[in-house]
């Protein structure tokens, strides 16, 4: 079983427009539902993939109730969210057919009492047991301390359990010195983290920081990664169009999904990379195109880079 932590749980609403014009009245051509939160997403393509995968987190309210009906008819996916009193917020994707972009507006989040962080270590904890791997995806809503992912995953590796991390800001400073196995900022946030915008160069220093490997995500440009076994550079051949939301999560479901599988480094990469590009055609994140998928996975080419000086 994988286990996924979305502490920032979200129902996400996906809106489709011919185009998207301000001050201006537009007539909805699709409307999407789905569960949300970085670690949810990862999740549903996990299953996908054939993974059995278990999902936890904070969820609340009468937007929290729909979540978790939603999971309900998920296969694979088992719910062990952890109750609140606040409202689970919703995020709202309008997608301009035609320019390919997205526009994202995101409700805020419950404040976490302590009595409900302490119910979620608890639950964390029982379910490292049975945990092959672990992620710990997105950002903290307010009440959890910043140091929360710090935390879980010295809790996973004291479990003996692999931990992949994926946040940004002070929770990951803190977070990556807790070794985690694996870091997977975007490009921004590994600049952030370490002040370079050379992204292989920054990979290295993130490393350096405690992390075991770090996969940087560059959108369009594929991704780079730092690791013991070495340093690579993958590709997709052509840039996808469509609504780039949940792409990053799909890097991480194919990261995951390779670790518990055991596949060398570059095959990780080149199935991160040819999930990415197949959920940016699919309508919602938390999902991919499976034909799509399939015919880039031979395609995405992978360069070993030479370890930076």
């Amino acid at each position: 079983m994988i286990l996924t932590v979305t502490l920032n749980t979200a129902l996400d609403l996906t809106y489709h427009v011919p185009a998207l014009r301000p001050r201006a009245s537009h007539r909805v051509s699709d409307v999407r539902e789905r569960p949300g939160g970085k670690g949810l997403n990862v999740a549903r393509v996990l299953a996908a993939l054939g993974h059995e995968v278990t999902v936890t987190g904070f969820t609340g309210g009468a937007t929290g109730r729909r979540v978790r009906e939603l999971l309900t008819g998920t296969a694979g996916v088992t719910d062990a969210l952890v109750p609140v009193a606040g409202a689970t917020p919703r995020t709202i994707a309008v997608v301009d057919s035609g320019a390919g972009d997205t526009t994202r507006l995101n409700e805020p989040g419950p404040v976490i009492a302590p009595a409900e962080w302490s119910a979620f270590q608890e639950a964390y904890g029982g379910l490292l047991g049975d945990a092959d791997a672990v992620a710990l995806c997105g950002s903290l809503p307010p009440g959890v301390p910043v140091g929360a992912y710090a935390l879980l995953v010295r809790e996973a590796r004291a479990a003996g359990v692999p931990v992949l991390l994926d946040t940004s800001g002070e929770p990951l400073r803190r977070g990556i010195a807790a070794r985690p196995d694996i870091v997977k900022p975007n490009a921004d946030e590994l600049a952030e983290l370490t002040g370079s915008h050379e992204p292989l160069r920054a990979t290295q220093d993130a490393r350096r920081r405690g992390a075991r490997s770090v996969v940087a995500s560059l959108g369009a440009g594929g991704l780079v990664a730092t690791t013991p076994e070495g340093r690579w550079r993958a590709t997709p051949p052509a840039r996808a169009r469509g609504n780039p939301t949940g792409a990053g999560d799909s890097v991480c479901a194919g990261l995951l999904s390779g670790l518990v599988e055991h596949l060398a480094w570059p095959d990780r990469l080149s199935r991160a990379v040819a999930l990415s590009a197949a959920t940016v055609p699919t309508p919602t994140a938390g999902e991919f195109d499976r034909a799509a998928y399939e015919a880039l996975l031979p395609t995405i080419t992978l360069t070993a880079e030479a370890t930076a000086a």
